[in-house]
């Protein structure tokens, strides 16, 4: 036996099977990613916590020497157990190495990929399809993302898939989640209506949404151009059209609103449907102008969406 296989079993360590399925858990609670153990030490602290080790178990450490440099390197044997498991699960392709991370997102992290995103939902009892609606990223989706975000917006845009041919594959249900990600990160999760920004308690569903402006049923595209981040009440007034938006991003309201019955459109004492004829209502925006929508979309909504 090994100097490190006798030690992980001296201190009665965990098993490094177990040790993948808790880094599997702990990458879906940080939604998809989390950094390398060296430069993170409430990842290390917090898997740590769900075997609870003992402070001997945390504090052991290994020597390496080397005799031709008279020095001699230490390491402590859980970050060793850590990284091990994390290299196991890289080498079946459950996860992305920090290397490989950081050319997506300039982050040195260790990332699910969507065979580790399936097996996690896996441990965890979750059902398959909750994959659409959690914020958890994927290397592949962020793949995608990648490449929505490079461009600069192009001075004419049509905002209309190509083909008319509707098939859902593999590819389509990853740009969707991606074009839903990027579309709330661009927004910083808030409402461009009213700003409403919450998630649930445990933080694995935000109540913002990512909206098309031509609608996926017109065939509209899944990119940052032709989105928004609105809540879901804003969200469904957008897609029915008692609002729409102006060239320069101010809310332009139907007349119709006026002429509402009195309980219409209200919580308790507040006027949800008539704060959208607020004179001048500039929506929030993302501060990159290359990821705010198309005028091109915006006007496609104007003329076939708003009811005037």
């Amino acid at each position: 036996m090994s100097y490190e296989g006798k030690m992980l079993e001296d201190l009665k360590m965990p098993a490094r099977r177990e040790v993948e399925q808790a880094l599997l858990r702990s990458l879906f609670k940080h939604n998809g990613t989390i950094k390398e153990f060296g430069g993170d030490e409430q990842i290390v602290s917090e898997i740590a916590d769900d075997f609870g080790l003992s402070a001997e178990q945390r504090a052991a450490f290994l020597e390496t020497i080397y005799r031709k440099e008279g020095r001699v390197k230490k390491s402590y044997l859980w970050h060793r157990l850590l990284f091990r498991a994390a290299d196991s699960l890289a080498n079946e392709n459950f996860i992305s190495r920090p290397t490989q991370t950081f050319l997506l997102t300039n982050k040195k992290e260790w990332m699910l990929t969507e065979k580790g995103y399936s097996r996690a939902l896996e441990i965890l009892n979750i059902p398959l399809h909750q994959k659409e609606n959690l914020p958890v990223k994927s290397y592949e989706v962020q793949k995608i993302i990648k490449s929505l975000v490079v461009k600069e917006m192009p001075k004419r845009y049509y905002p209309f898939e190509r083909s008319t041919i509707k098939r859902v594959t593999q590819e389509t249900k990853l740009r969707s989640r991606a074009f839903r990600l990027l579309i709330k990160e661009a927004y910083n999760y808030k409402c461009a209506v009213c700003g409403m920004k919450i998630h649930s308690p445990n933080g694995s569903s935000w109540e913002v949404e990512a909206a098309h402006i031509v609608p996926r049923g017109a065939n509209g595209k899944d990119d940052i151009w032709n989105g928004l981040a609105l809540c879901r009440l804003h969200h469904w007034a957008f897609d029915v059209g008692w609002f729409t938006l102006t060239d320069n991003f101010r809310i332009l309201a139907s007349d119709k609103i006026k002429s509402l019955p009195d309980d219409y459109g209200k919580f308790g004492n507040f006027d949800f449907m008539k704060q959208l004829n607020r004179e001048d209502l500039l929506i929030l925006l993302p501060k990159d102008r290359h990821m705010r929508p198309h005028l091109a979309a915006i006007r496609w909504h104007r003329e076939n969406i708003f009811s005037l």
